[in-house]
């Protein structure tokens, strides 16, 4: 979690260090997160991809003023806050499922069940047979361009910000 790191470098006088103004995630408790994957385990019957609800989103910067705030100290006046910028892959914002892509309720109030897009799963599995093969080959160019056009809703910009080359 980003708190302990917050409160470090509060402690240190500063800077806090956010990458980007407009980021924002989910936070829930240790107890919370594990309570839900066992309840979700508990209730799969097989194949099933469960969505949970993590609550709102957190805008980071809202956070790191407000630690500093409960601190005793005012942001940007005596705790600096440096934006750092995205690392690589890094998205502004968690999307849990895609638009096209829905959820069917269940029995839990915080635990849905996600619809992937239609997948032909044979030629699905064909296509994960010559991946592995690639990847034992060690082709990396390769690979990613694979799992690029196996993902029809992979989007290359938010992927390493624009770069040439996508890692995974």
């Amino acid at each position: 979690s980003v708190i302990p790191l917050f409160k470090e470098q509060i402690a240190n006088g500063g800077p806090v260090t956010v990458t980007h103004p407009d980021i924002v995630r989910y936070f829930m408790t240790i107890s919370e997160a594990v309570s839900l994957v066992i309840t979700a385990g508990e209730i799969a019957k097989g194949g099933e991809v469960f969505v949970l609800d993590m609550g709102h989103q957190v805008k980071i910067l809202e956070l790191a003023e407000n630690l500093i705030r409960l601190a005793g100290f005012m942001p940007y006046k005596d705790i600096p806050i440096v934006f750092t910028g995205l690392r690589p892959g890094e998205k502004l914002y968690e999307e849990l499922l895609l638009s096209e892509e829905g959820i069917t309720e269940t029995d839990e109030k915080k635990i849905f069940i996600g619809n992937p897009g239609d997948i032909d799963k044979d030629s699905f599995f064909e296509r994960l047979t010559e991946l592995k093969a690639t990847a034992y080959g060690n082709d990396r160019k390769s690979v990613t361009k694979m799992i690029i056009d196996m993902v029809p809703t992979f989007k290359r910009e938010s992927a390493a910000n624009n770069s040439e080359e996508v890692y995974f």
